[in-house]
């Protein structure tokens, strides 16, 4: 994988340690508490395009499966139609022996 800050060692190792809610130390300089918040707000925009790209093959898939479905129905609605066209009617049925 790529280091997406080379030359800047101490990002990578700020990087390896588990989540802390406050990343931003109080003898962290200015420089580096606006750095931390660039990282971060970069890493939760590549999770929230990652996540929109999975929503948006979801919404392409269900709405296929939709159309299919649309299509089934109608079929089946001009199956049941050409069935009741068939039956006989009433006056029919009194002619019948």
């Amino acid at each position: 994988m790529k280091a997406r800050y080379p030359g800047r060692p101490e990002v990578a190792r700020r990087k390896a340690h588990a989540y802390n809610p406050c990343p931003m130390a109080l003898d962290a300089s200015p420089f580096d508490q606006i750095s931390d918040r660039v990282e971060r707000l970069l890493e939760r925009h590549e999770q929230l395009h990652r996540t929109c790209t999975l929503l948006t093959e979801q919404v392409a898939t269900l709405t296929q499966e939709r159309d299919s479905l649309r299509s089934r129905l109608q079929a089946a609605r001009t199956r049941v139609d050409a069935l009741i066209e068939r039956l006989p009617t009433s006056e029919n049925s009194k002619d019948a022996p």
